[in-house]
């Protein structure tokens, strides 16, 4: 009866905005004491966390995720992506999607992304007669996009829960990546067909100005893909080069991060999200310790046998309980919590690892932007200043067109796993 009323306590302090890793860590440690086993368990996970080699890429590609974004990199990115598909009729909308997608790869945030990139590409939207509705749906929902590429944090956090490799899924997420920016900007083309939009004629001058101003910036995920996958340097090792390339570049060529101002405070910023992050994943782990001590897991299998049969179905339901996971909570607290729940399960039905983690990281991607709670759409709302309604309505276009990728993700493992094989295979 204590337990019961303790947990109900917790459900209350949640509703009431008390911090996630409160509640995990005191959902665990009650856990622990209703089994009688020892608490010291949560702690045990905290030094096998402490002890993971891929631990330290957590804070250095943070880092580096928030360099790029207090610095001038979101315009050099806009400059250079309108200056190779600024020609066709409506690349402006062509430029948003690839600019957000790379820029939230490097980042880590989606809502980071809508902040540094929505201010910027909002007004050039409205300016060149884009609609004001097509634009803040297009914004709100591209944010995610480059969750999927490479070094994106959340595909490393996923990595480290549930012991697949991040070489695999970096390679495992490419693909279905694209897919989801070809068939935005397929949509955004076809739509604006009819609106009198401007368009930049393609000038080798313009091109080779634009590679110039980011000439620096260029490299780096070539820096890292070649460096990783050509067997040159470790996960670890590469978001080290990561940080200190882009500390160089931003702080001491181009010079947008001041030393004795912004370098300190971007530090201390990127260092407190880190911090959170390692305390909600220690918390999380200890959970995770729990449930699988107790199958629950394998409780939930047995619980979903009698309604679930077959392998498409178990997917159906995955998605629609994933995508409720993902406008419910941010995406580093969902792989926490979830992940080691839903692994066992999948694995039963024969999903492979890898594709079930490009499944799980779209659908929380997607998530983000759907409605009602969706979180994008809150700091769209914010960033934009607009009714949280109008933004309902204006992102719903581009969540179809994204579940219509999202399906063809799941239901086409290949897209997923097609690279993984040809840099696994022998020779």
């Amino acid at each position: 009866m204590i337990t019961i009323l303790i947990g109900l306590l917790l459900i209350v302090l949640a509703l009431f905005g008390t911090p996630l890793f409160t509640i995990i860590s005191a959902v665990a440690l009650l856990a622990f004491y209703a089994a009688d086993i020892s608490s010291a368990a949560v702690i045990v996970e905290l030094y096998r966390l402490a002890s993971m080699p891929i631990l330290p890429a957590i804070p250095l590609f943070t880092f580096a995720g928030y360099l790029l974004a207090e610095s001038d990199t979101p315009k050099r990115l806009v400059n250079f992506s309108r200056a190779f598909f600024g020609w066709i009729p409506g690349g402006l909308s062509v430029v948003v999607l690839v600019s957000c997608a790379i820029f939230t790869a490097f980042t880590g945030a989606s809502g980071v992304t809508i902040i540094a990139l929505g201010g910027l590409l909002y007004p050039v939207l409205l300016k060149e007669n884009y609609p004001q509705k097509f634009s803040l749906g297009m914004l709100t929902a591209s944010g995610n996009l480059g969750l999927l590429f490479p070094p994106s944090l959340p595909i490393i956090l996923y990595g480290l829960i549930s012991g697949v490799s991040v070489d695999q899924l970096f390679l495992a997420g490419v693909i279905p990546g694209i897919l989801m920016v070809v068939l935005l900007s397929v949509y955004a083309i076809y739509y604006v067909r009819d609106i009198r939009v401007p368009v930049v004629p393609f000038s080798w001058k313009n091109a080779w100005l634009s590679v110039k101003e980011t000439a620096w910036e260029i490299p780096l995920p070539f820096i890292i893909l070649i460096g990783i996958y050509g067997g040159y340097i470790t996960i670890t090792e590469a978001a080290s080069v990561t940080a200190f390339y882009v500390l160089i570049v931003e702080v001491f060529i181009y010079r947008d991060i001041k030393i004795r101002t912004d370098l300190p405070r971007v530090m201390k910023e990127s260092m407190v999200l880190v911090g959170g992050i390692l305390v909600i994943l220690g918390a999380a782990l200890g959970l995770a310790n729990y449930m699988v001590d107790a199958e629950i897991p394998m409780k939930i299998l047995a619980f979903m046998k009698q309604f679930i049969t077959s392998k498409v179905v178990f997917l159906i339901t995955l998605n629609i309980f994933l995508l409720i996971v993902g406008f419910l909570m941010d995406i580093f607290s969902a792989i926490m919590v979830v992940v080691p729940l839903i692994i066992p399960i999948a694995d039963n039905f024969g999903v492979d690892p890898v594709h079930l983690g490009i499944i799980f990281l779209a659908n929380l991607g997607i998530g983000y932007s759907t409605p009602p709670v969706g979180m994008n759409l809150f700091i769209a709302s914010f960033r934009f200043n607009q009714p949280i309604v109008k933004l309902y309505v204006a992102a719903i276009p581009f969540l179809v067109i994204l579940l219509i990728a999202l399906a063809i993700i799941t239901y086409v493992p290949d897209l997923s796993l097609f690279l993984v094989r040809i840099f696994s295979a022998p020779g």
